[in-house]
């Protein structure tokens, strides 16, 4: 059995002050993806960052306190890769991907398009440049967890206020027609959708207007998974507590190992 838990962290120092960390130690998930790390490597020395039993990797920003991916993992892997191979993602430290005999897991920072234009535009590109990547990997029939803050809610269903939000970049059309060609068309799957298919749970939640009061949220966060793992997934829940972030983690438990 297989426990991967995902959770952008917004800032992973912030986080820790909130006692991430501890409640890590506490839940034991055999792998941790994080997003927007905030962070560079040389600034998370403290043993806390450290993790007693987990190896930890990371793929950092060049910017200082900008994006930044990392993973946790009991579990030595085989292969370590950073980045996608392409700058404007890799220069932001958008992707990290541990390989296994069994499996290989990533944690994935999707860029947001809600600062404009310019920014829309870098997303679109990441979509169509990842969706390569997605079906490279299907056709090497590759088992694949991918991990992470997508900054995309798929369906009504997945959003508080949807009919607001349709001219809004994280419900727009194209970006729920990229997640519909890849559930649908590729036989990617929702991990978390695949066992609750109706359920109205977010994972995120603004920071304004008491969005987490009032539960306005947004299901922007995921576990995605190859076709061929979907009988694997034993279950999947969201964690909207205890609070360490604007995100919440994201578990999936498989019938996998790693050893």
């Amino acid at each position: 059995m297989l426990k991967v838990l995902s959770m952008n962290v917004n800032g992973i120092r912030s986080a820790a002050r909130k006692g991430f960390f501890d409640w890590l130690l506490q839940e034991q998930p055999d792998v941790i993806c994080v997003q927007e790390t905030k962070a560079q490597e040389h600034q998370l020395s403290d043993a806390l960052f450290h993790l007693t039993g987990y190896h930890r990797y990371f793929h950092d920003a060049k910017k200082p306190g900008y994006s930044g991916v990392g993973i946790w993992t009991k579990y030595l892997p085989d292969r370590v890769i950073r980045g996608l191979g392409w700058p404007e993602a890799d220069n932001e430290g958008r992707y990290l991907q541990l390989d296994y005999r069994e499996v290989s897991i990533a944690s994935v920072y999707f860029p947001s398009g809600t600062s404009g234009e310019v920014r829309q535009g870098v997303k679109f590109d990441f979509l169509k440049r990842f969706s390569v990547h997605l079906e490279q990997t299907h056709a090497a029939q590759k088992k694949m967890i991918f991990c992470g803050d997508v900054n995309i809610a798929h369906r009504p269903i997945d959003l508080k206020n949807w009919r607001a939000n349709q001219k809004n970049s994280g419900f727009l059309p194209e970006e729920r027609a990229w997640l519909d060609e890849l559930f649908s068309q590729h036989g990617f799957v929702d991990c978390f959708r695949e066992k609750h298919p109706e359920a109205i749970e977010y994972s995120w939640w603004s920071n304004r207007g008491q969005a987490w009061a009032k539960n306005v949220g947004w299901r922007i966060d995921y576990h995605i998974v190859s076709p061929c793992l979907k009988g694997e997934i034993l279950s999947a829940h969201i964690h909207k507590e205890p609070r360490f972030s604007d995100h919440a983690a994201v578990v999936g438990i498989y019938s996998l190992s790693l050893s």
